[in-house]
């Protein structure tokens, strides 16, 4: 009996001893888990390391050799300490990971706005707006068209679709005032009893041995969803278009942001077109994207090397796509607005599809004192950064606001094609702190109205007690506009004026100018893109072909013909599915 209570004493004691050997290896391979996470290196004591605990630990190894240098690899979740462990390492290791790619999930993003209303004269007689040069809006269209689809609505803006075309509007006659003003009014070809009230622009040119030097900060994204073809790639192509034009009066320096942001080319002349070109071309696609820190960086870098005697600009190519760092719109907006007061204009330049962000795009853009452009194809870099190279980059109006006041005794309504993201309150337009859009070198601006004339059929109800008598000298008047604009440079903004009378007028949509023919027809079909709803039952993309076809003129360089081609893309494409995966609120 006593030879087995030996036994039983010696087996327990035997368990006892097991277990604590157990609990101490646990414990030091615990230790040895943080050690890896935290730091990237395994402990060096190994004396109670068992053959089960290394071979636990090989994974780890392995982990160790493949990571990138200097990234902790993350360890296997054992318990909350290492959990806790694991989310102190992740945001770096996620900054060096490549992107995830857009695939069938469609991120695109654009503001949710509503079309214009109709307004009474009586009630609401003066419409105020800032123009608008951009062109984004213009060829995301011909994007999406191209490859199948109709847009979602608020993907089209109509004021950027009829601005992405020049117009044979007469140059002004003194760089004092930098832009003619062209009044035309003309029967709707969309609407029986309304009528249009085209008002065009047109900034003076400069030949290039006039222009001031360029001082340009590329701000690039070099992320991982930038590695598709039509982005990183079209971004390198586009940059060296533009390159190509740069003399030894110009400077440019580059600025990249994935995951961080950092500049890879000091301020370089110009004619040292080789070393920018080899720094574009060294360029590669990868991590994540720090948008708003690149943006922080490059207007640093701009304002250091800041020449008054220069055009002083940073150019942003992305896809808007920023998931890293600041990336909420409004911040950023803020961000851009206060930097337009030094002196620094900015361009952005949109690429790709699937995550394109044109909401923040658009917001960078119109209060940066900018442009916003998006490029789908070569031929698309070719016009904005050869072609239109002196409307884009060298401003000769700033601030510009548009005042139309109509007159009650000859207009009972009126409503403004496009520029909804563009509107004024009235008291904005004789604010000189209050910002519009800029007017760049031999640009053409076009605003449409459509017209309601006393007596016409209105949308809304006459007022019983609104009558007024016209004075005799406005009796010829539909209506009054007033355009006020900065010099560049200048604080203080000047004023023009005109009346818009029946002089202006001409009886059939057929005996109006080129220029307004034209724009009318671009009107109508993004109208019916937006699926707007004053357009007459019938009027479709046949009419707006037909109207198009009338006023093609020169066209030097193809572009009406192609957008031609896209309306007939129009009437023929198949509607754009809504996104599963995204609000219908804002329409992304």
């Amino acid at each position: 009996m006593l030879r087995n209570t030996r036994r039983a004493s010696f087996v327990l004691c035997a368990i006892i001893l097991t277990a604590c050997a157990s609990q101490s290896s646990t414990q030091n391979a615990d230790r040895d888990e943080e050690a890896i996470v935290v730091t990237g290196e395994r402990s060096q004591d190994q004396s109670t390391t068992t053959t089960d605990a290394l071979l636990s630990e090989l994974p780890q190894i392995q982990a160790e050799q493949r990571a990138p240098l200097g990234v902790a690899p993350p360890a296997p979740v054992a318990d909350g300490r290492a959990r806790a462990a694991i989310g102190g390492v992740v945001g770096n290791y996620a900054q060096t990971t490549p992107q995830p790619m857009p695939g069938d999930i469609d991120r695109e993003n654009y503001e949710d706005v509503e079309t214009n209303p109709v307004r009474m004269v009586s009630t609401d007689p003066v419409s105020t707006f800032s123009i608008d040069v951009d062109t984004a809006s213009y060829s995301n269209v011909r994007r999406l068209l191209t490859s199948g689809r109709l847009p979602p609505q608020d993907a089209v803006r109509t004021e950027e679709l009829i601005n992405y075309f020049r117009y044979d509007y007469p140059l002004p006659q003194s760089r004092q005032q930098p832009f003619s003003t062209n009044v035309t009014v003309a029967p709707s070809p969309w609407a029986e009893g309304r009528q249009l009230v085209h008002i065009g622009l047109q900034g003076y040119n400069i030949v290039p041995r006039e222009r001031p030097p360029l001082n340009l900060t590329l701000l690039l994204d070099v992320s991982g969803s930038m590695a598709a073809e039509n982005k990183l790639p079209l971004v390198i192509q586009s940059m060296r278009m533009l390159v190509e034009q740069m003399n030894a009066r110009d400077r440019v320096s580059i600025v990249v942001y994935a995951g961080a942001a950092g500049a890879v080319l000091e301020p370089t002349p110009g004619s040292e077109r080789s070393r920018i070109i080899a720094a574009l071309e060294n360029l590669h696609a990868g991590g994540s994207t720090a948008g708003g820190e690149g943006l922080r960086l490059a207007y640093a870098l701009a304002e250091r090397n800041f020449n008054r005697n220069s055009v002083n600009r940073v150019i942003i190519a992305t896809d808007g796509d920023f998931n890293v760092g600041i990336n909420d719109p409004e911040e950023l907006e803020d961000f851009v607005e206060r930097k337009r007061e030094t002196g620094v204009y900015l361009s952005v330049l949109g690429f790709g599809g699937g995550n394109y962000n044109d909401l923040l795009m658009q917001r960078l853009a119109q209060n940066g004192n900018g442009v916003a452009a998006y490029i789908d194809t070569l031929n698309e870099a070719r016009r904005v950064l050869r072609d239109e190279m002196a409307s884009n980059m060298f401003p000769i109006a700033n601030d510009v606001k548009i005042q139309v006041e109509f007159n009650p005794t000859r207009v009972a309504e009126y409503r403004l094609i496009g520029y909804e993201t563009r509107m004024l309150n009235r008291e904005d337009f004789n604010n000189d702190r209050v910002d519009a859009g800029e007017i760049g070198a031999g640009h053409a601006v076009t605003a449409i109205y459509e017209i309601v004339p006393v007596g016409g059929r209105t949308f809304n109800d006459p007022l019983r007690y609104q009558n007024e008598r016209a004075a005799p000298s406005t009796a010829s008047e539909l209506a009054f506009l007033r355009i006020r604009y900065k010099l560049p440079g200048q604080d203080t903004s000047r004023l023009i004026e005109r009346p818009i009378t029946d002089r202006d007028a001409v009886r059939d949509i057929a005996q109006a100018p080129e220029s307004t023919r034209w724009a009318a027809a671009v009107a109508g079909y993004g109208q019916l893109l937006r699926h707007d709803q004053f357009l007459r039952t019938g009027y479709g993309y046949d009419d707006v072909i037909s109207l198009a076809q009338s006023a093609r003129g020169r066209d030097e360089f193809g572009w009406r013909a192609e957008f031609i081609q896209l309306a007939r893309s129009a009437q023929s494409a198949a509607a754009l599915p809504t996104a599963q995966n995204a609000p219908r609120g804002g329409r992304n």
